[in-house]
C-alpha cells in the first residue's frame, strides 16, 4: 500500500512540474516567481519604468535572499545604487556601490552607465577605495 502512495504523490509531483515545459516559460510557474533571478528581473523592469518604490523592494530581497548567485546581489546594488544616487542619497549611493564592490571588486559599470553625471564620480569614488 505504501509503495502504491508514493508512485502516486510521485507521478503528482512529475505532472505539475512538467506544466513548466508546456508553457514554454517558468513566468507562470509558482517555483520561479519566488527565485532571486525573478525578483532581480522584476526590480530591473521596475526601475526602467520609474516605479523606485517597487524596485527597491524587490532588490532588497534578492539581497536578503541567502541562495542568489553572486552577480545576482551585485546587480541588485548596482540598481539600488542608482536610485540613491538619482534621488539625491550619494551617500546611500555610494553605499550600495561599496557593497557590489565588496562582493566582486573587478565589478564595472557600461560605458554608459559610468559616464552618467550623477552616479558616474560616485561609483569611480567607491572603486578606486574598494575595487581592482
Amino acid at each position: 500500500m505504501l509503495g502504491r502512495h508514493n508512485v502516486l504523490l510521485g507521478a503528482t509531483l512529475l505532472w505539475l512540474l512538467s506544466g513548466c515545459h508546456t508553457l514554454n516559460t517558468c513566468d507562470e510557474c509558482w517555483w520561479y516567481n519566488r527565485t532571486a533571478s525573478h525578483k532581480l528581473s522584476q526590480g530591473v523592469e521596475n526601475y526602467e519604468e520609474g516605479n523606485y518604490i517597487a524596485s527597491v523592494e524587490a532588490l532588497n530581497t534578492v539581497l536578503q535572499t541567502k541562495l542568489a548567485d553572486k552577480d545576482d546581489k551585485v546587480s541588485a546594488y548596482k540598481y539600488l545604487a542608482f536610485i540613491h544616487c538619482v534621488s539625491g542619497r550619494e551617500k546611500m549611493c555610494y553605499e550600495a556601490f561599496r557593497k557590489a564592490l565588496l562582493l566582486k571588486p573587478t565589478f564595472e559599470l557600461t560605458p554608459a552607465e559610468a559616464g552618467h553625471p550623477v552616479w558616474g564620480p560616485v561609483f569611480r569614488s567607491a572603486k578606486a577605495k574598494f575595487g581592482k
